[in-house]
């Protein structure tokens, strides 16, 4: 009877992970089709500086305003985007640690439905990651979790102060908080 039922809860056990298998496939099947039927451009911008990073979150709009904006470009190291709370946090922590003049991550624009990456980066800042899984502690979005070592994650929150403008797109107010910084 025992290896009836041992043999049953190994049947569940493998049926469980083939279906978390086809989960993971299929949003990341999803994230593919959504690229090839949404093309969305990867942006970021270069500036002449090296101690600040402006990210614009999903605001496309604001992102290229910025960018054509002398006064904010030359005192700032990039402008760019973030549009997932995984990848895109993965890839920002990279750029982050390849710039150790990097001091100062401004986050304003308008949040990104669904993934929440400013609140995943204002957690990742804050919080941390769970050291079992790479889940960013506190993030609500759909997929929180990081790929980046735990080390790389702890020279960003050392290494970075991020500046919560989520929500606002006023340029002025960016523009203030960038001469403010840059002092």
């Amino acid at each position: 009877m025992n290896q009836l039922l041992s043999s049953y809860i190994f049947g569940l056990l493998i049926r469980i992970v083939e279906a978390m298998n086809l989960k993971q496939n299929l949003e990341i099947a999803a994230g593919k089709l959504c690229e090839i039927l949404i093309p969305i451009k990867h942006e970021y911008y270069t500036g002449g500086g090296n101690s600040i990073a402006i990210c614009t979150l999903s605001s496309i709009d604001l992102l290229q305003t910025i960018a054509a904006r002398p006064d904010i470009m030359h005192r700032i190291l990039v402008a760019g985007r973030l549009l997932s709370e995984n990848k895109g946090l993965d890839k920002m922590i990279s750029f982050t640690l390849t710039h150790p003049a990097l001091h100062h991550i401004v986050v304003c624009g308008r949040e990104v439905r669904g993934h929440k990456a400013g609140q995943a980066l204002m957690c990742i800042h804050k919080n941390g990651v769970r050291s079992n899984d790479g889940r960013i502690i506190g993030a609500s979005g759909r997929n929180p979790f990081l790929s980046c070592s735990q080390t790389h994650i702890k020279v960003f929150r050392r290494q970075v102060m991020i500046h919560d403008l989520i929500g606002n797109d006023d340029l002025k107010t960016i523009k203030d908080m960038i001469s403010h910084l840059s002092q």
